[in-house]
């Protein structure tokens, strides 16, 4: 079912407007799209070097705001490509008066458009859509062309965390990540003992019904 547009959605989005970098939508064939290169410069964007860390799927923003706010040397790129969503993320952000974190509205797939290779330090995937069905693999964001991205995204040693509720998901990204050149670990066991864990709405509702969340670590080697 569509979502309806959000009351006001281009108000709110313009209120927020110095957090979202802005992306060419003029192109919608994606191979198309990440041969015309358009590299986020991100001195430019952040007035620093500052590592820099990615998260795609930030839903309403709530884990990038958090890890923000307890990384505060380090800056983030959160992707969401719902408008509804993204603008929740980005006020979240502007209400903490956070400088080290940025927003774009796009799929993972345009990312190489954007994010130059060897330059991320960590991805994060949060609770991402598992579409269980095998014809909707395509829109996975552990499928092999994402899961490939990932790796050049990331600089060596990179690290790519992902937590998810689905235990079939959760094998099918284990797999592909290692698939591609990842070195994996299944670290669902020490979730809630890891101190610099950083919950998300999701994984609070999950755990508060005794649910397994599930989290692997995938290093670039």
């Amino acid at each position: 079912m569509r979502m309806r547009r959000k009351k006001h959605l281009d108000e709110r989005l313009e209120i927020c407007n110095e957090y979202l970098v802005e992306t060419d939508r003029s192109i919608a064939n994606v191979t198309l799209a990440n041969q015309s290169k358009d590299y986020i410069d991100y001195r430019e964007l952040f007035y620093n070097s500052n590592p820099v860390n990615l998260e795609i799927g930030c839903g309403k923003g709530g884990f990038i705001v958090k890890t923000a706010l307890k990384i505060a040397n380090e800056n983030f790129i959160a992707v969401e490509m719902m408008q509804n969503i993204i603008v929740m993320a980005m006020e979240k952000a502007k209400n903490a008066n956070l400088k080290n974190v940025v927003f774009m509205n796009t799929g993972a797939e345009y990312l190489p458009r954007y994010i130059k290779p060897n330059s991320i330090k960590t991805i994060y995937l949060n609770f991402s859509p598992p579409f269980p069905q095998k014809s909707y693999e395509c829109r996975r964001l552990t499928n092999e062309r994402n899961a490939t991205n990932y790796y050049d995204f990331l600089c060596a040693g990179g690290k790519l965390i992902q937590k998810t509720d689905d235990k079939d998901f959760f094998e099918y990204s284990f797999n592909m990540l290692k698939k591609v050149g990842f070195e994996v670990v299944d670290t669902s066991d020490l979730v809630l003992f890891d101190k610099d864990n950083v919950k998300t709405e999701y994984e609070e509702k999950f755990l508060a019904k005794s649910m397994k969340i599930y989290r692997l670590i995938a290093t670039k080697n």
